[in-house]
């Protein structure tokens, strides 16, 4: 009777074959309820971050900021004459004031005078105010954030008011100019201007600002960056090539 072959299997060029299968006991668990995941074909997609979320829709954006005691946000039309589509403001905004956490509850910081944003800028400025200038006043002189005085909300026009080049970040409202930061009230009351702060406290807490501006905001341009922001604190939500990158100057 023949023996029955001992010689390994034929198999295919290392370079065609692929990886075994992951055996059952190593595969991650699913909980009940939960999608399964999609087979894989052609290039990974990227996974979504858990600490990020969708953009909000028109109606979450300014219902989330109305809720909030103390905000004055109301739906606006865009400026009158703007019919170049590179100037739409996407849920256009009216600021008036915004509320933050006070030491001894609530404040109110107004806007002077209100710009015309988008909601998206609306809501990250909230974000930015209530996080990180307040409490850099309430450190910096034991005082509360009372205004900011700002201009070069949605305006269509060019960067740097240049006849051509980009479109502004200003032309879709995404973009504020910030002149000063008034603090306290009454007797108390003070104003930091950023093309001429007072003294070292108030230098200290311009820099103080603009770090965490550059933090909050895809761009932060400031006197020094160039003759265009020399009077000015310019922040903006405008995507970069990455929402990792930021331009900070």
């Amino acid at each position: 009777m023949p023996l029955a072959s001992t010689a390994a299997p034929v198999t295919a060029p290392f370079s065609t074959q692929r990886p075994p299968p992951r055996p059952p006991e190593l595969r991650p668990s699913v909980p009940d309820g939960a999608a399964k995941p999609e087979p894989v074909s052609g290039a990974p997609a990227l996974a979504n971050s858990g600490g990020s979320t969708a953009p909000p829709t028109q109606s979450s954006c300014l219902s989330i900021l109305a809720a909030i005691p103390g905000n004055r946000v109301n739906a606006a039309a865009p400026a009158a004459g703007d019919t170049d589509s590179a100037c739409r403001i996407s849920e256009p905004v009216r600021v008036g004031a915004l509320a933050v956490t006070g030491s001894g509850g609530a404040v109110t910081v107004s806007f002077e005078p209100p710009p015309l944003l988008s909601c998206a800028m609306a809501r990250t400025l909230a974000d930015w105010l209530d996080r990180s200038v307040q409490p850099l006043v309430r450190g910096h002189f034991d005082r509360d954030l009372a205004a900011l005085r700002v201009g070069g909300g949605h305006e269509c026009r060019r960067r740097n008011r240049a006849s051509a080049g980009p479109i502004s970040e200003h032309a879709t409202g995404q973009a504020l100019d910030i002149f000063a930061f008034k603090l306290g009230s009454g007797g108390n009351a003070s104003e930091v201007v950023v093309e001429k702060p007072g003294g070292l406290a108030q230098n200290r807490f311009l820099d103080a600002v603009r770090q965490s501006a550059c933090g909050a905001f895809m761009t932060t341009l400031g006197p020094g960056s160039d003759a265009a922001h020399a009077n000015h604190l310019h922040v903006d939500i405008q995507e970069r090539r990455s929402r990792a990158s930021r331009f900070c100057q």
